[in-house]
């Protein structure tokens, strides 16, 4: 195998963190040596050992000595919750790291490269960048921006209703879709609904599929409403926000609660103004392939200024449903 298929291993470990490290960056490694893997790891969450350790661990009882080591992101260099990985490294006699991309945090980037090269080590960066950056863009936002990553989920029919007519059942789309709705929430720290949207449907806003859930917590559920008083009674890790200041609130779930990922699931008018605000990131609609028509659009309000484009469209069918998802250009 080559440099590039050694990192997709390790870019494969890092993807199963995804929604669980915050506010620290799901990173996966693996240790090769003579063309076979010695060890690999994911961090799992905050508090706990990074990647690095955790591969090292893996390949306890073997020698890693003068071993590669593949890292989705630069090692940290400084000493936070836990020790830094550099010394980890050092320490274990490894005498390549090949890592994806330089972490944007300005304690830690670039240091990586001085002191493992000052320890005799062999440094090799950008191997999978692009691929290792889509993981960490989150990440990345609240380091550069203060503010987390927010992607808009929505269902609905052909002609764009979020409802079907009276009557029917409350369901758009199939189950497949929706277990990818599941999943989908497992990616995310947070999820941001208008108190309009609870009032009316009263949404659970939760995974519901156990095997999803081992090894984590309930995605906090933030209710953004002027009128907390008609709200229905809440659950446990639940948010009341004033309507006043979106941009306010988003900025705040990453300071105080070390969220770096939101998703969107309420009606058109607050998913609209979300928009209007510049405030989305990514979009995710679940199409079924039925007509409903009704006064419920996907994006209600008076409308937007001007068209938002998509880049990087992902097309997938589940069942007769489809999903597009894109990053707002």
């Amino acid at each position: 195998m080559n440099e590039e298929q050694w990192m997709r291993l390790a870019l494969d470990e890092a993807q199963k963190g995804i929604g669980r490290t915050a506010p620290n960056p799901p990173v996966g490694a693996v240790i090769v040596k003579d063309g076979i893997m010695l060890g690999r790891g994911w961090h799992r969450a905050a508090g706990q050992p990074h990647a690095e350790r955790e591969a090292l661990a893996d390949a306890a009882g073997k020698n890693v000595a003068g071993s590669t080591v593949y890292i989705t992101l630069e090692p940290c260099s400084t000493q936070g919750r836990t020790p830094p990985c550099t010394q980890g490294l050092i320490d274990a006699g490894v005498a390549r790291v090949v890592y994806a991309c330089v972490d944007r945090n300005p304690s830690h980037a670039g240091r990586a490269d001085a002191l493992l090269k000052a320890a005799g080590i062999e440094v090799v960066s950008g191997v999978c960048q692009e691929a290792a950056e889509k993981i960490l863009r989150p990440f990345f936002k609240v380091r550069e921006t203060g503010m987390p990553w927010v992607i808009w989920k929505s269902a609905m029919s052909l002609d764009g209703r979020i409802t079907r007519p009276p009557d029917e059942s409350q369901w758009l789309t199939g189950e497949l879709a929706r277990a990818d709705v599941q999943k989908l929430r497992s990616t995310v720290d947070a999820i941001i609904t208008s108190g309009e949207t609870v009032r009316r449907d009263k949404p659970d806003l939760t995974i519901r599929m156990p095997e999803l859930l081992e090894g984590r917590a309930q995605p906090w559920r933030v209710i953004v409403t002027d009128r907390p008083e008609s709200l229905p009674a809440q659950s446990e890790r639940t948010l009341i926000r004033p309507r006043a200041d979106l941009a306010g609130t988003l900025r705040k779930l990453a300071s105080e609660q070390g969220v770096i990922s939101v998703m969107v699931e309420a009606g058109g008018v607050f998913s609209a103004a979300l928009f209007e605000a510049g405030l989305i990131d990514e979009v995710v609609v679940y199409y079924a392939p039925m007509l409903c028509g009704g006064p419920s659009p996907g994006l209600g309000g008076v409308g937007l200024k001007q068209s938002l484009h998509l880049d990087e469209i992902d097309f997938q069918q589940f069942g007769n449903d489809i999903r597009v998802r894109g990053i707002v250009r």
